[in-house]
């Protein structure tokens, strides 16, 4: 090493002797030296191709129950033949919205069997069932072949003790 010495300073840190070859290098000229995308010696990898964009397979469509028949026979048909109904935002045991969740598990609490209808799976039977009960929301639920109400009136209900002598005298 010859001429070992620190411009400026006339300190010598470790590593950093002046050559004659080599001039001073500043801190941020030893940075880029290290770093592989400024070096020289060392030449970047090659970027990866990214994998091809394939969306999610949208999940089947439930179909309706209703088949072809019109949407107010249907309904009253359903209603009729099951004592207990809910049209709802998806299942009991998968709903798709709050309401329709509480109005589940409400009546799921008395032990009775419950014909459910999806309206999301048949937009006929989510406009149709609101005309046929002149009721503006969803979920919906029937006892006995009577119209109750939505799931706020189903609380209600629970909590007041009506509902569980409404359910008993179903048999």
């Amino acid at each position: 090493m010859r001429g070992a010495v620190w411009q400026g300073t006339g300190r010598c840190p470790a590593g950093d002797y002046v050559d004659e070859k080599e001039p001073v290098m500043g801190l941020v000229d030893r940075i880029k030296r290290r770093l592989p995308m400024f070096g020289q010696s060392e030449t970047p990898p090659p970027a990866r191709p990214r994998p091809a964009y394939t969306p999610d397979p949208e999940p089947a469509e439930e179909p309706s129950i209703r088949g072809s028949k019109p949407v107010a026979a249907f309904i009253e048909e359903y209603v009729k033949a099951n004592q207990v109904v809910l049209f709802m935002k998806g299942s009991p045991s998968s709903p798709q919205c709050g309401f329709s969740a509480s109005a589940a598990g409400i009546l799921a609490s008395y032990g009775k069997p419950i014909a459910h209808v999806n309206v999301l799976a048949d937009p006929d039977v989510r406009d149709g069932v609101k005309q046929f009960t002149q009721w503006p929301t969803i979920p919906q639920v029937f006892i006995g072949g009577e119209f109750v109400g939505g799931s706020d009136i189903l609380k209600a209900m629970h909590e007041s003790g009506e509902l569980k002598e409404k359910m008993a005298g179903l048999g």
